[in-house]
């Protein structure tokens, strides 16, 4: 009998003599950092006696060093179930569930650990940062509700810090990220977690929403769907994918009404599509461009100037959006935005048609500087000489200073001003070659002209003179009609009897 029962404990010795070298052997290990080294040893010793709470234990802190830590609390679980007083067991636990982001169940391993073992100042601490996590949890949710995404980011990096390997706060990160329009970090963020967990819903949906938001939404639906084959439920996904789809074929119509020529659809078709998704930045911003075009054929051009300024408000890089509103600029006559529009789009992009924009425009901005000598005159840019004469011989005799002998010094001022621009714009637009240096926008003081000197009167001489000259020097002296009389009848604002015409046979106004 006794040389049995000494067999007996024999066996049972050998085993734990086994698994305690194995233990040891881990240990070693996990003093040099080996952790997977550590790790198998600690496994054979779990092997070679199964219930023993230390060994999961070590094995538990070595997952945690290798950030494994959804296998690490499997193992902290299972010592403290084998040992409710193994402190070392709770603390383990308690950290792989912070690590993990459940903070409410991490706080309940650290108050038992503090049950245990009331002086415990790491279950202290670490029941201080579960607390912190949990209050940065509530920050966040209440400020992505207000849509406040960079204090989500913050909070969530701040959380990062005590739950590594949390993926919904990543996730939550990854999201705000995307809404921010910071669509790289948002991928790296989701490839992270999907290298790790090809499954995840949330980061596909992640990944669907960057190519969403980057005018891919082809890819994006792809990525939405996978992510529904994964979780039927996911309303995001669901929501995203609805609005994807929507929106790609409205856009669709968009454009396929607008090549057909149908501007009032195609205007309408945009318009609907702008109010599918307010968070979908880039292509929002296309749409507003498609439809500034739209406008601008339809020559409502402050509305086509709107429509771009919204387009460059969403995407500051978008050169066709600068490219539409300054052209719209230059139609319009603003042409010191036409420049700054060009001058942008040539700072981005140093091509030779975007230098010849900018060259055209500052063109157009110097000339607009000068008199318009063909506003002044009331005519057309593409007038003929004979419209050019008849132009000046009615707004001269309309300004002429003795026409308004009897008005207000501040009239008879206005009127003399008049009259001597009137006189200018004919003196150039009369010239063929001034003419031509006028319209290229470039400098009349070249050909020797100031109009500093310039005699309006000499001008108005040499128009109407003929044999004896005709001049309105001194008074209008005519005992039928008055002056201003006229002048009305000759500018034809004014139908005289022909016996009070007389003096058309002593001036010759034919010319």
């Amino acid at each position: 009998k006794v040389a049995s029962g000494e067999c007996s404990l024999h066996h049972v010795l050998l085993p734990f003599r086994e698994a305690e070298s194995f233990k040891e052997q881990g240990n070693a290990y996990y003093a040099k950092k080996d952790y997977n080294e550590a790790y198998n040893y600690y496994t054979k010793a779990i092997d070679t006696c199964p219930n023993n709470a230390s060994y999961y234990g070590n094995r538990a802190a070595t997952l945690m060093m290798l950030g494994r830590f959804r296998e690490a609390l499997g193992d902290a679980q299972q010592s403290v179930r084998l040992d409710d007083s193994f402190v070392r067991g709770h603390l383990r636990e308690g950290k792989c569930h912070l690590s993990l982001g459940n903070a409410m169940a991490a706080s309940r391993c650290f108050q038992r650990v503090l049950e245990l073992d009331h002086k415990n100042t790491q279950a202290q601490q670490e029941l201080k940062n579960a607390s912190t996590v949990l209050e940065y949890e509530k920050i966040a949710e209440v400020d992505f509700e207000k849509r406040d995404f960079r204090k989500v980011v913050f909070c969530m990096d701040r959380a990062l810090e005590f739950a590594p390997a949390c993926h919904r706060f990543k996730i939550l990160k990854a999201e705000c990220l995307a809404l921010l329009g910071r669509y790289p970090e948002a991928q790296s963020v989701a490839s992270d977690i999907l290298r790790m967990d090809s499954t995840n819903a949330d980061a596909l949906y992640v990944r669907g929403l960057c190519l969403y938001y980057e005018d891919c939404i082809e890819k994006a639906v792809q990525f939405f769907i996978q992510a529904l084959r994964m979780a039927p439920d996911h309303e995001k996904a669901c929501l995203a994918c609805r609005n994807a789809k929507a929106l790609k074929a409205k856009k669709e119509d968009g454009n396929k009404a607008f090549k057909e020529g149908n501007y009032k659809l195609a205007y309408e078709l945009y318009t609907e599509a702008l109010g599918i998704d307010p968070n979908n930045i880039k292509t929002n911003a296309k749409l507003y461009c498609n439809r500034g075009t739209v406008n601008s054929k339809l020559r409502k051009l402050e509305e086509a100037i709107d429509d771009c300024t919204n387009a460059v408000k969403l995407d500051e890089t978008y050169i066709k959006a600068y490219l539409r509103r300054a052209q719209c600029y230059m139609d319009t006559e603003q042409y010191e935005d036409a420049v700054r529009d060009y001058e942008k789009v040539y700072q981005t992009e140093k091509t030779k048609e975007h230098k010849q924009l900018l060259k055209n425009a500052q063109v157009e901005l110097k000339k607009s500087k000068r008199k318009d000598y063909y506003k002044i005159l009331g005519v057309d840019k593409n007038a003929s000489e004979d419209e050019i004469k008849k132009a000046y011989r009615k707004r001269a005799l309309m300004h002429h200073p003795d026409r308004h002998s009897g008005a207000s010094a501040e009239v008879q001022k206005e009127e003399e001003k008049k009259f001597k621009e009137v006189g200018e714009a004919f003196t150039i637009l009369s010239d063929p070659k001034k003419k031509a240096r006028y319209d290229s926008g470039q400098d009349l003081e070249e050909d020797g002209l100031n109009m500093g000197d310039f005699d309006a009167n000499n001008i108005f001489k040499a128009f109407f003179g003929g044999p004896g000259g005709f001049s309105f020097e001194g008074r209008w002296k005519c005992p039928s009609i008055s002056f201003e009389m006229y002048v009305n009848h000759l500018t034809g604002q004014l139908s005289l009897p022909e016996e009070m015409c007389c003096l058309r046979r002593v001036f010759d106004f034919s010319t």
